[in-house]
């Protein structure tokens, strides 16, 4: 008679994976594609906004924490709560992003520069990333693959500017990008198996590009549907020796 249960050494390991700024866009649509495509056994989602559509998603795999991720005080609490479920991330998709906010609009000009708002665009684009990147480590010191992905964009790119204008959003993802490809070299030595990475995801259509899209052929203007399954097909490529790179929705590598 065959036996009912599964030998211990049979078991599929459990796969946690947490997404940074989940509560509207591309975050929110990278947890339900994660929950639709069995991608995670226990997933993590954070949010900002109570009002969050995030919080009306009901599976016994979700956990929703609240983070401001420009309170590193914050990153370390949800950090210390994920640790009381795993001892392991497999997976690590930060959205966070700030274009736009109010009053608050991208400089078209030198003229328009102001150092409160350039500060703003630092601790939201850069500062909070490379603070997680801290935190995270000890749930990705193990030795299965992992990834740590963070949404960048092209705009961000030096080599890439043609058009010069939004200095503080320019500026802090090519901060961005630095924080991260420092980051990867150090993991490299303790965290050998995690990919560090950025992502362009191409124009998505979301509040923080509503403003921009007039410009965009529609053929460019991604749905956030489109925008994740293409960014997950990127990562599911990925191999250790990319760590450290920049790459857009289609899978090429940007310039720095």
């Amino acid at each position: 008679m065959q036996s009912s249960f599964t030998d211990e050494s049979e078991r599929k390991p459990e796969r946690a994976a947490l997404i940074v700024g989940a509560g509207q866009g591309i975050g929110l649509e990278f947890v339900r594609q994660f929950l639709q495509g069995d991608r995670a056994d226990l997933l993590f989602a954070t949010y900002r906004n109570p009002e969050s559509e995030l919080l009306s998603i009901t599976d016994s795999r979700l956990r929703c924490l609240p983070l401001d991720i420009t309170e590193e005080a914050q990153i370390a609490t949800i950090i210390d709560k994920i640790k009381t479920e795993t001892a392991a991330l497999h997976s690590v998709i930060n959205c966070v992003g700030l274009l736009h906010d109010g009053a608050m609009q991208p400089e078209k000009s030198m003229r328009h520069l102001n150092s409160e708002q350039l500060m703003r665009y630092f601790q939201v684009n850069s500062i909070g990333a490379v603070l997680l990147a801290k935190h995270l480590r000890p749930l990705l010191k193990h030795g299965d693959r992992a990834i740590l992905a963070t949404i960048s964009a092209k705009v961000g790119s030096i080599g890439d500017n043609q058009l010069g204008g939004w200095y503080g959003y320019r500026a802090s993802k090519a901060a961005l990008n630095m924080f991260m490809r420092t980051t990867a070299i150090e993991y490299r030595r303790t965290c050998p198996r995690a990919i560090v990475v950025t992502l362009h995801p191409g124009t998505t259509d979301t509040q923080l590009s509503q403003p921009f899209q007039r410009s965009v052929p529609p053929e460019k203007l991604f749905s956030c549907d489109r925008t994740v399954r293409q960014l997950l097909a990127v990562l599911d490529q990925l191999q250790e020796s990319d760590s450290g790179e920049f790459f857009s929705w289609d899978g090429s590598k940007l310039p720095w």
